[in-house]
């Protein structure tokens, strides 16, 4: 029996999408590490690389990335292009990967997914933002205040960036903040260690670290 792809389906696909640890699969096949009793205990990219190899962290950051950019795919398919469904499907694949059901709803910090995310919905802007990521880990080398400053910006670049001489619909402008929002918040402790000093520099090396 085939089940049709309704739009609330569609919605809990895009949470149960999110919510794929790839990050704590890829530590298991990489040899077998669980991520979250190793370095900084996240399941994101950044701790994969340290934890297990940089190549296992480029693999996690792919799978993580690709799973926000389903879920706004797939809405996108069976609602039209709707733009009110294709942010909230985003939304809720990010909720998912931050507090996913199969990990007792602790999970990571975002950003691949995040990414993910606004590629679906404006690549031009997510481009914008990898390159202010890319500027600010190279010259201050925390991958946290990177994160912090994509997130803050992409909204306003989507804004810019939705299509020439028009702006988003006030759904997309909602769904980005709101998307900016919960990525930043999930990197409250980096705040507080950044504020006081204390946030470790990036590195490859496997040692235990708080990013």
């Amino acid at each position: 029996m085939t089940i049709p792809l309704t739009t609330p389906i569609v919605l809990v696909v895009a949470y149960l999408l999110g919510s794929i640890p790839f990050g704590l699969i890829v530590g298991k096949l990489f040899g077998g590490a669980d991520v979250r009793k190793a370095g900084s205990g996240n399941i994101g990219a950044t701790n994969v690389a340290r934890v297990v190899s940089p190549l296992a962290g480029v693999l996690t950051l792919a799978l993580d990335a690709t799973k926000g950019w389903a879920a706004v795919w797939l809405a996108s398919r069976v609602t039209h292009g709707a733009a009110n469904m294709m942010v909230i499907a985003g939304f809720l694949a990010l909720v998912g990967h931050c507090f996913p059901v199969w990990l007792r709803f602790r999970g990571g910090k975002g950003v691949a997914t995040a990414a993910g995310i606004f590629a679906a919905l404006c690549p031009l802007a997510t481009l914008l933002a990898v390159l202010l990521f890319t500027v600010v880990v190279w010259y201050w080398r925390y991958v946290s205040l990177g994160s912090l400053a994509a997130a803050a910006a992409i909204p306003l670049f989507v804004y810019l960036l939705w299509a020439p001489h028009f702006a988003p619909p006030e759904i997309v402008d909602f769904g980005s903040i709101a998307i900016s929002a919960l990525v930043i918040y999930q990197h409250r402790g980096n705040i507080g260690r950044l504020m006081r000093g204390e946030e470790p520099e990036f590195s490859l090396g496997k040692k235990p670290d708080q990013a």
